[in-house]
């Protein structure tokens, strides 16, 4: 997926301003770049888990496929370790299948690092973050 840097800023800025909290959110994609990014409510406001509230999640993934877009990409971010799959997140991703996961890790002191995986099968596979 390919993701405008303003895009990326929004994620980034998202996850630096729930600190010390995990952010969370979803990115709408069409023609395999993204075009919108929809912060989410992180309902556990934990600094080692994130939670969606359903009726959210519905309305969001409504809305993408309303403008005519479909879920490109999950994100969320890291508090205190580094942007890679924790084994709550590849649980998770056995429910979103072919969807990106874009991790933000903003772990005191450090400049934030943005990472992106497909995780099928349980299998991670790091996949680069286009921007353009």
């Amino acid at each position: 997926m390919r993701i405008a840097p303003d895009l990326l800023e929004a994620i980034v800025a998202h996850a630096q301003r729930d600190a010390p909290n995990e952010c969370c959110g979803m990115v709408a994609v069409r023609d395999g770049a993204a075009v919108a990014v929809h912060p989410a409510t992180n309902t556990a406001a934990s600094p080692f888990r994130f939670e969606v509230d359903g009726l959210e999640l519905h309305r969001t993934l409504t809305g993408i496929e309303d403008a005519g877009c479909e879920l490109g990409a999950i994100y969320h971010s890291h508090t205190r370790s580094e942007p890679y799959p924790s084994q709550t997140d590849v649980n998770f991703a056995a429910n979103w299948p072919g969807v990106e996961w874009i991790i933000v890790g903003v772990a005191k002191g450090t400049d934030p690092l943005v990472r992106s995986y497909l995780i099928d099968d349980g299998v991670i596979t790091e996949v680069a973050v286009e921007r353009g």
